[in-house]
């Protein structure tokens, strides 16, 4: 068994590698593959398990990563409204519950992984076990450890609820949002063919404030970061025709190459859409935010 020490060490290797390998990446989705072949020091430490949805190395006293599949496994996660995740572990007693519950008693730091797809997850990180319910069996925690701090989400304040609900869409539904639209549109701008999926977003077409702006690939669109601003601020629409459109003022002003290439040769041209059909951007979603552009 590894010093306290040692584990804690690797622990807080493991965030700085997937600080590193996810976020420098520019965080879209980090793979099965890669996750198996972590290492410290020159010891290979798989993120995963293989076969379930726990990882629980030999050598730690605690549990290291969860993981939530892309299908039904022997585990079942559920996230409520205020970003909490519950996680039912085994009925049997079982080393695989120990150390989950050990994880929560040391307040472990911890991975969790949300699939994306097959074999490809978005990392939540550092995440510590909250509430351990023994009758239940299952575990709760925090997706963003300030919610943590707020108590009992039934309690929340107003206030509290707001500040919960804004971490929910940018920790949680965000992130899953961007990673689908992207791989729906291949890792390339709408507007543009730009394939660097660090500089690209994904785009509500309806904002996520409203109560249509579902966190859905038909409701997005993937788009460089210039095009991007651009469409939020209404300086670019694109029509229920799929037709991109310049605001006439930006089409009638001299500014140099960026503007000129950038934006006002993009006016006219057909969004590149989604291979998949279903993944389309929804027109009738698009006809609303295209009658927000024209009427300014």
């Amino acid at each position: 068994m590894r010093s306290a020490e040692e584990e804690l060490a690797i622990r807080n290797d493991v965030f700085r590698w997937l600080d590193a390998a996810f976020i420098g990446g520019g965080g879209y989705e980090i793979s099965r593959a890669e996750l198996l072949n972590y290492s410290f020091r020159g010891e290979r430490i798989p993120l995963l398990d293989t076969g379930r949805g726990i990882r629980n190395p030999a050598t730690f006293r605690s549990t290291l990563s969860i993981m939530s599949g892309w299908k039904k496994n022997r585990y079942r996660d559920f996230e409520d409204e205020n970003g909490w995740i519950e996680y039912s572990y085994r009925d049997e007693e079982a080393g695989d519950n120990l150390k989950l519950i050990r994880a929560f008693e040391l307040r472990s730091p911890m991975v969790y992984f949300r699939a994306v797809r097959e074999g490809y997850y978005f990392p939540y990180y550092p995440i510590v076990i909250a509430e351990n319910d023994v009758v239940e069996r299952k575990v709760r925690f925090p997706l963003d450890q300030g919610l943590g701090f707020l108590g009992d989400p039934l309690q929340y304040s107003s206030d509290q609820r707001r500040y919960a609900e804004s971490v929910v869409r940018t920790r949680l539904h965000q992130p899953l949002f961007r990673a689908r639209v992207l791989r729906a549109y291949e890792n390339a701008c709408t507007v543009c063919d730009l394939k660097h999926p660090e500089l690209l977003d994904a785009a509500h077409i309806i904002g996520d404030t409203e109560s249509h702006g579902v966190p859905h690939v038909t409701n997005g669109l993937a788009m460089c970061k210039m095009h991007h601003a651009a469409y939020d601020r209404f300086l670019l629409g694109i029509t229920a025709d799929y037709e991109v459109r310049i605001d006439r003022r930006l089409l009638d002003e001299v500014d140099g190459p960026m503007l000129r290439h950038g934006l006002q040769d993009m006016h006219g041209r057909t969004i590149r859409a989604p291979s998949n059909r279903k993944a389309w951007p929804a027109r009738d979603l698009l006809a609303e935010r295209f009658a927000q552009f024209s009427g300014r």
